[in-house]
């Protein structure tokens, strides 16, 4: 659920195709967003998931879509 949610979210922001993307998609390298794209990304997965506003420490380590999808599973009960 989350893991199709932050695909769908990605699509739609960034007009990707999501048989295009897989959970080793690489945001900056392989979408090409740049830092205030995935600032921006966060932000939405906040929202969308309830977080609390992620730690900049946290954030460094967001690298691809698996790395969001694990740290919104191990931070919200869905």
């Amino acid at each position: 659920m989350v893991y199709e949610k932050i695909i769908s979210m990605i699509c739609d922001e960034f007009g990707m195709e999501p048989d295009g993307l897989n959970e080793n998609t690489n945001l900056i390298d392989d979408i090409g967003i740049d830092s205030v794209d995935v600032v921006e990304l966060v932000v939405e997965l906040e929202n969308e998931f309830g977080l609390d506003e992620i730690p900049e420490e946290e954030l460094r380590k967001l690298r691809t879509i698996g790395d969001l999808a694990a740290y919104v599973s191990a931070h919200t009960e869905e």
